[in-house]
């Protein structure tokens, strides 16, 4: 009876652990299981564009993508996918097969540029793009950001608030209005 107990005890404990840590963690996909996925319901993508030796994207993933404000929201609002925009991953999109064909695996550091990190002219690391409910490209927006500058656009892409933002002006005036609610 007392190794039941003890069973159910720790049973209850490691759900409640394994519980707790998935709180605050994105639930990522790759690009091609997102095209998937809006097939049966529609929703934009948010694409993490990354590489194995950018500090930056380490830093991202580590203190904005492990907010739980910001994952719980991705999780909600978006398909979210993480890019190696140096990996080997094949994305199949628009009647095309991206690839990376220079893809060097004895190389450390720096590797070729991932086709479709080119065609969405990814110039800079980390960045992540946004893609509309039909999988089409809205826009990549390069560099680090803490949470709550991330919120902002996050936001404005998911009401299709960007749609109607034509000028530097109604930029300004966007983010000059605009109320984080995300923690910090």
């Amino acid at each position: 009876m007392k190794k039941i107990i003890i069973l159910l005890l720790l049973t209850v404990v490691g759900t409640a652990a394994g519980f707790s840590q998935k709180q605050g963690e994105i639930k990522w996909m790759s690009f091609n299981e997102a095209l998937e996925a809006q097939k049966k319901e529609p929703r934009k993508i948010f694409m993490d564009v990354y590489t194995d030796w950018c500090g930056p994207c380490k830093l991202l993933d580590q203190n904005t993508f492990h907010n739980k404000d910001v994952a719980d929201y991705i999780n909600k609002n978006y398909y979210a996918v993480k890019f190696n925009a140096e990996g080997t991953e094949k994305i199949d999109y628009q009647d095309f097969v991206y690839t990376n064909p220079n893809y060097d695996p004895n190389r450390k550091g720096r590797n070729s540029q991932h086709l479709f990190a080119h065609a969405m002219k990814i110039n800079a690391y980390p960045s992540v793009v946004f893609f509309d409910e039909t999988g089409k490209l809205i826009q990549p927006v390069p560099g680090y950001k803490t949470p709550q500058q991330l919120e902002i656009f996050l936001k404005m892409v998911y009401s299709d608030a960007y749609k109607k933002i034509t000028s530097a002006e109604a930029w300004q005036n966007y983010q000059e209005n605009f109320v984080s609610t995300f923690k910090g």
